[in-house]
């Protein structure tokens, strides 16, 4: 049984070090990365991408951030685990410095340049195959935006991804209803994605991407499910700051009052 209030705690931590180094850097994009900040918490703390057995400052599994402008949500938890030199974090915003708003793979532990949106799980399923012609047991992970169902490269990989049966790939959707032109069901509907999803030959899960009962639960049964699978997310843009909590124009950076960021702090403690 693993220890939610763990995971809770984690959360709160690594939001806390996002929102100030957003703050630091003066961009960012808080509200994708908030949204999906607590799925982060659980994979890695959750030990469900596992370290190298032979070189603990790498890591064994891949996880492929689609929606390349939430790769910063990575960081602070692995420079929590040893991936991450603690120097490149610390200096990011005062000194010369690794780490970038998008990733890259220049970054330790950053397994795609994403960014380009759709492309990342094109990206994993080349990974994933190259495992399962190599009869290797790594795992491949991507989180995906439902902003990136409307580009047509996404519905590409799920066919391959079916064909060839990959397993051992596992698709996160951060489900927060959101894109910077506003709600995607005004936009243009998407729902229901989880029957169009598993009519693709998936097992779809589905589950309040903010609750780790939950989001354990939901990856304890993806993982060895024997079937290529996916979990849909239902998240807050924005998570843990109400300020910016559901609201599209948090999709970016914007300028805050000595009074907003005292605000925001308290939401974060």
């Amino acid at each position: 049984m693993k220890n939610v209030a763990f995971f809770q705690d984690k959360a709160r931590q690594v939001r806390r070090d996002l929102f100030e180094k957003f703050a630091l850097v003066k961009q960012g994009h808080p509200g994708s990365t908030f949204s999906m900040t607590d799925v982060v918490v659980a994979l890695y703390y959750g030990e469900y991408v596992r370290k190298d057995p032979k070189d603990k400052s790498k890591l064994y599994d891949r996880v492929i951030v689609s929606k390349g402008h939430a790769t910063v949500s990575l960081y602070p938890v692995l420079t929590d685990l040893g991936i991450i030199p603690a120097k490149e974090w610390s200096n990011w915003g005062h000194e010369p410095s690794v780490l970038r708003v998008f990733g890259n793979t220049k970054i330790p532990g950053i397994d795609a340049t994403s960014g380009s949106l759709g492309h990342g799980l094109g990206v994993a399923a080349g990974f994933a195959l190259s495992y399962k012609k190599r009869k290797s047991d790594r795992r491949v992970f991507v989180v995906i935006s439902e902003g990136e169902l409307y580009e047509g490269s996404i519905w590409e990989s799920l066919l391959f991804i079916n064909h060839y049966r990959l397993d051992n790939l596992y698709i996160v959707l951060d489900r927060n209803e959101l894109i910077i032109l506003g709600n995607t069901e005004s936009c243009v509907k998407l729902n229901p994605i989880a029957q169009k999803i598993a009519a693709f030959g998936f097992k779809t899960f589905e589950c309040d991407g903010h609750d780790f009962n939950e989001l354990l639960n939901s990856l304890d049964g993806m993982i060895g499910c024997g079937v290529p699978a996916c979990l849909i997310m239902n998240t807050v843009k924005g998570k843990g700051v109400s300020l910016m909590e559901g609201k599209p124009e948090w999709h970016y950076w914007n300028p805050l009052s000595d009074r907003e960021l005292e605000l925001c702090r308290n939401d974060l403690q």
